[in-house]
């Protein structure tokens, strides 16, 4: 007591004088205090206290915030960092949350094919999916629901409409390419952000949607589609209810596109005919396995869902393939002689059946998805303790998983100087483009687990992107289109793309994404 009592009396003086602060300084002090013991505490916590029954924590210096910053800055570098530190199976903070990563391809079947009672995708994105696709669809609906939705969605993909699709695609492309104001002149300086995102949203609603949609895309339902855009922002994983001027336009937008869909399913009911047998038409007469009918809130919904899911991936990875193209003039020279090859001088028209016929076309686009792939996180919630094959590591299920196939696609392990651009690697590596061996149906048609490839662009397991041969109509399509009628460069000086934007969910290049182009036959723009 002696101590304490002498030490009391030497701070006398001090506590006088700081008692004596206004009471923001006391704030400032408090708060400065406060965050000092957390930073301590949560040291000294990985430290002393590390749990040998558990991956590797990453070393964080601030609970809560923990390593948020540096994987947001750039994922993918921090990925090999700590790969490089702590293996292929750690756990990092990721605003509160404990997100365990598992990379290679051992780590993405360990994530992808986990079980159902393991894994949990609908928890994991919920509550950024529901405000914008609506309620009772694809997140915010059980597995088995989710699975038969996906069934649903197959009308519109079978080698049948994507013979129909391809000349639709075209017939888009070259209406934009006429009308176009960034087009205009016969050679210049175009921005890719701006008419990529144009040009995919018009092929994808005239094919995947139908032309009634397609025509009401030119004033508001576009402006509708902006601001339901705008609700997939990072920050909507912490507060995707809170009312940013964002999330205001974004809810009012989805309250407005779903009577756009309501409003011309209740005519349909009521006798109006269809101009085609559109997904409209085919989700409104199918059914769920237990006999029940889709709601029209539902068709609405799934439309949505529909119209949003692939717009994102298709315009990121169609503006990665015109930078990187303008950035090898040889490889498009290239690909314009592989289709006067094919096609013949004339150039004959595209269809589903000459696109496979176009070997480099399609081994840009795999390219383009190696370096790009749409997602760098894939995430799910962990439901019950998982075992890390070959370790003592029991991953609990407070935790969350993440995986990355992204990682594996830029491996040395796997690819030849792997952040190169070079499409005609694929001629010898046909055997990673798909895992045919084990294929599983969850519920909607086979598809493959991805168990072995380090190449999974589409994800992998039930959750595998069924829009995947659609992508890769669309794409390719645009591909031959823009070489066929015109050349492409970077600007002087520029070598190659900037580097990605991971500011959204899908890393975008960043601005400026300029490209210069010129023309192939100035009369035939008109």
């Amino acid at each position: 007591m002696g101590l304490l009592s002498g030490l009391l009396t030497e701070l006398e003086p001090a506590i006088s004088k700081l008692l004596q602060q206004n009471t923001f300084v006391l704030a400032i002090l408090g708060i400065f205090a406060f965050v000092t013991l957390s930073v301590v505490f949560n040291v000294l916590q990985q430290i002393l206290f590390a749990d040998p029954n558990k991956p590797p924590v990453v070393f964080h210096y601030f609970p809560i915030l923990g390593s948020t910053v540096i994987y947001g800055m750039d994922p993918y570098k921090f990925f090999f960092s700590c790969q490089e530190k702590y293996g292929d199976t750690f756990t990092f903070i990721l605003l509160g949350s404990k997100m365990t990563v598992c990379l290679g391809p051992k780590g993405n079947d360990f994530i992808l094919n986990g079980k159902l009672s393991q894994v949990n995708a609908e928890e994991a994105y919920t509550h950024l999916t529901t405000p914008v696709f609506g309620t009772d669809v694809v997140y915010d609906c059980p597995n088995h629901k989710l699975m038969d939705q996906k069934r649903f969605m197959k009308f519109g993909l079978t080698s049948e409409t994507f013979r129909a699709y391809v000349p639709l695609i075209v017939q888009e492309i070259e209406e934009y390419f006429s009308t176009s104001p960034y087009l205009k002149a016969n050679k210049g300086p175009v921005d890719l952000l701006s008419i990529i995102p144009e040009l995919t949203i018009f092929t994808a609603s005239r094919t995947l949607q139908g032309k009634e949609i397609r025509s009401k895309f030119t004033g508001e339902i576009a402006k509708l589609y902006h601001d339901l855009d705008m609700g997939f922002t990072p920050i909507n994983f912490m507060f995707p209810w809170f009312p940013f001027p964002q999330n205001k336009a974004r809810d009012a937008a989805q309250r407005k596109m779903a009577k756009t869909y309501t409003d011309i399913i209740e005519k349909r009911r009521a006798g109006e005919k269809a101009e085609e047998k559109d997904m409209i038409w085919n989700l409104m007469n199918q059914k769920y396995k237990d006999g029940t009918t889709v709601p029209d809130k539902e068709v609405a919904h799934m439309m949505i869902a529909l119209l949003m899911a692939g717009q994102h991936t298709s315009m990121a990875t169609t503006t990665w393939i015109m930078l990187h193209l303008a950035s090898r003039p040889d490889i498009v020279q290239q690909l314009y002689e592989e289709q006067i090859r094919v096609l013949g001088e004339d150039l004959k028209p595209l269809t589903y059946e000459t696109l496979a016929e176009l070997p480099l076309h399609n081994n840009v686009l795999k390219e383009t998805l190696r370096l790009h792939p749409p997602l760098h996180s894939i995430m799910r919630k962990v439901k019950s303790p998982m075992h890390v094959p070959n370790t003592n590591w029991v991953i609990p299920d407070t935790h969350f998983l993440m995986a990355a196939p992204g990682v594996s696609a830029i491996d040395a392990k796997y690819f030849k100087d792997p952040l190169a651009y070079d499409p005609h690697r694929w001629a010898s590596l046909k055997e990673m483009v798909e895992d045919d061996a084990d294929k599983v149906d969850f519920g909607y048609g086979l598809v493959s687990k991805g168990t072995s490839s380090p190449y999974l662009p589409f994800g992998a397991g039930r959750h595998r992107c069924i829009g995947e041969q659609f992508a890769n109509v669309q794409l390719v399509t645009i591909i031959a289109t823009f070489v066929r009628r015109m050349t492409m460069r970077l600007p002087e000086g520029q070598t190659k793309p900037g580097p990605p934007d991971y500011n959204s969910l899908i890393a975008m290049p960043s601005r400026p994404a300029t490209i210069f182009y010129e023309w192939r036959n100035q009369e035939k723009r008109i």
